[in-house]
């Protein structure tokens, strides 16, 4: 019989995943990122160790409905840490997932576009993965660009329409890198005016999931501290 202290343990720590998710999101610092980005890998095999558990606890049902329970209990998984590189024509991406090697070439997909890649990866230990950069620097070639499955990693060659180099991944992340420092306006009463003015050029330029960061983090700052609410 299932253990449902087992069971809590996996719901619990599936939150937590989620909410070092969103922290991940709204750093900007590359060393923080690799931190949450260390912490999340080591939860996600905590969850798997204990489903194992779980499933073999309930080695008991029948195998005709034994199936059904693992497509039931199979959840999506976003991966967001990532590590690439960059030679004169290729950006290359390398996606750690553990036992990648072990899933059937249909379940694997990776689509390109000349501003966007989507990674799909179906049932790895119970699991679909996806994985997806947007509004990249620069444009790539569809046509040129390919992808090879290795032992607990994906690797993704990204052709550059251009041959040069590129300073970030993305569009966001250039755009970030350049805004880290406000410029004030001297003449301005208020200091933090020019900070809301960049955050709202970051709402304003985002994307969808940026502006629910965004909005989330400044819902529980004014629960805190009231003050104009710039999102309008």
């Amino acid at each position: 019989m299932l253990k449902v202290s087992d069971m809590d343990k996996v719901d619990e720590l599936k939150k937590d995943i989620a909410e070092l998710e969103s922290f991940q999101n709204q750093a900007t610092r590359q060393k923080n990122k690799d931190i949450l980005s260390i912490q999340i890998r080591k939860l996600i095999s905590d969850v798997v160790n204990l489903e194992e558990k779980l499933k073999g606890e309930n080695s008991y049902v029948p195998s005709t409905t034994q199936s059904a329970v693992s497509s039931i209990r199979r959840y999506e998984v976003k991966i967001n840490n990532y590590a690439w590189d960059q030679s004169e024509k290729f950006v290359k991406f390398y996606i750690t997932l553990k036992n990648v090697q072990t899933a059937l070439a249909e379940n694997i997909c990776c689509e390109f576009t000349p501003k966007n890649i989507n990674l799909s990866i179906k049932d790895v230990d119970n699991k679909d993965y996806k994985w997806e950069i947007k509004n990249l620097l620069q444009e790539i070639d569809p046509e040129k660009s390919s992808w090879k499955i290795k032992t607990d990693t994906v690797l993704i060659n990204a052709a550059k329409k251009v041959p040069m180099n590129w300073s970030h991944v993305t569009e966001w992340e250039k755009k970030a890198s350049e805004s880290k420092v406000p410029k004030m306006d001297t003449e301005k009463l208020d200091p933090t005016e020019g900070l809301m003015s960049l955050m709202k050029n970051m709402y304003e330029t985002g994307d969808d999931e940026m502006k629910r960061t965004i909005a989330k983090a400044w819902t529980e700052s004014q629960q805190k501290n009231q003050s104009p609410n710039f999102l309008g």
